[in-house]
């Protein structure tokens, strides 16, 4: 049995040659994008010192956000480890700039869980008072066509005189939805722009950063935001966030994190400076590398007859790898063969339970250097039909291939 696991995988390893070439094109392109904004803004070792207390004049800090705003091509950036989460991040991003009266249009359906939270959009949500309509937002959605791709066709319908700012998720969530890449994202601006220039663009750019050469703030989009525990901080990171894009957005948004009078100008950063730097030097390799190890998982369940999206052969803009199984206990095989191949934690066996922010069990598996980190080779889905897995990460491909082999075993043996 562990002989067929490993022909499956081997197999699907080898029929890759030539897309992988083409990932490792675009992590090429990447790194040296990274690399000019380093030129470009000069580090040296006196950009790794760290300050305290209020974090005054704190040189690192300053620059550390003109290289993401420079990598991202755009006016103006904050990278913080104070935002404690990607959703975080983007709930400043929504409060700083969204006023009472103001309208959110999400442009490709239903937000996932924890965003719904934010919007108060979820049905009896606890926290509605504190959420974005709580606070007197108004809010629409454009409904997917056939559950599964953006409605182009109708999103003008969408935007009345009151939208003040439009959220374009790039990945997908708890959802069999199309990831939208960068060619879908410029498609939606222009049709915005169209509409209203005024309307701010906003993406969540979580688990899409250097999946492809270009970003979305190069094709228009006002402010985009994500996790420095996924893709930009290149696994090593600790904590944090950032949020990219015109000046105006971004200091509005940094006001939120901080205070107004406070905004950017202030917050010690705990001596992570280095390591944000490092990490996000770091990151279109790893990206890379969890790139191809999502496209070897979509191949090598194919081969075994199981739903897989995207299919191996499908272009990707961000690194969430979905495969749909029969039961909870093939949910639950993958997982636990996943959580065996950990680094850390290979003896624990997940189970499903409860997770603030979803309406239903959860299996997660993951045994990470850093606490929930996504760009770390992970898995995890609701345990409720189509009984998906949603894998993403993988520090190394070689981890993912050695991990594959673990699961295919597993499932084999289950027959």
């Amino acid at each position: 049995m562990k002989n067929k696991a490993n022909e499956i995988v081997e197999n699907a390893h080898k029929s890759l040659f030539e897309i992988f070439n083409n990932i490792d094109e675009i992590a090429e392109y990447n790194q040296k994008k990274v690399l000019e904004a380093f030129y470009n803004n000069k580090i040296g070792e006196e950009h790794f010192y760290t300050v305290t207390g209020y974090g005054h004049d704190d040189m690192g800090r300053e620059a550390l956000d003109k290289v993401f705003a420079d990598t991202f091509k755009c006016e103006s950036a904050i990278v913080r480890p104070h935002f404690v989460s990607g959703t975080h991040t983007l709930a400043c991003a929504l409060f700083g700039v969204l006023r009472y009266g103001d309208r959110l249009v999400s442009i490709a359906g239903e937000p996932y869980d924890t965003m719904q939270q934010i919007i108060g959009s979820r049905p009896n949500c606890d926290d509605f008072d504190s959420s974005l309509m709580g606070h007197g937002v108004k809010y629409s959605e454009v409904p997917l066509k056939n559950g599964l791709e953006v409605d182009y066709e109708n999103i003008e319908k969408y935007l009345e005189p009151d939208t003040k700012m439009v959220l374009i998720q790039r990945s997908r969530g708890y959802s069999l939805r199309k990831p939208l890449s960068i060619d879908d994202i410029e498609r939606i601006v222009k049709i915005v722009k169209a509409k209203n220039s005024e309307i701010c663009c906003f993406v969540d750019n979580c688990y899409g950063e250097f999946v492809e050469k270009i970003e979305p703030s190069e094709v228009g989009a006002d402010l985009i935001a994500g996790s420095l525990i996924k893709n930009a901080g290149g696994g090593i990171v600790e904590a944090g966030g950032y949020i990219a894009g015109k000046k105006k957005y971004v200091d509005m948004a940094a006001r939120r994190l901080t205070a107004p009078g406070i905004g950017a100008e202030g917050g010690a950063m705990h001596n992570q400076t280095r390591i944000m730097l490092q990490g996000f030097f770091m990151a279109p390799s790893i990206v890379a590398g969890a790139h191809k190890g999502a496209i070897l998982a979509a191949k090598v369940f194919e081969d075994m007859g199981f739903v897989t999206f995207p299919s191996s052969n499908t272009k990707r803009t961000d690194l969430i790898q979905t495969i749909q199984f029969n039961c909870i206990d093939e949910q639950q095989d993958f997982c636990s063969m996943i959580q065996r191949f950990s680094p850390v934690e290979s003896y624990l066996t997940p189970i499903p339970d409860t997770v603030p922010g979803y309406d239903c069990n959860l299996l997660m598996a993951g045994g990470s250097f850093i606490e929930g980190s996504t760009i770390e080779l992970s898995a995890d889905g609701p345990t409720r039909p189509p009984y998906a897995i949603y894998m993403q990460g993988g520090l190394s491909y070689y981890h993912v291939k050695i991990a594959l082999k673990g699961v295919v075993q597993k499932l084999l043996e289950r027959g």
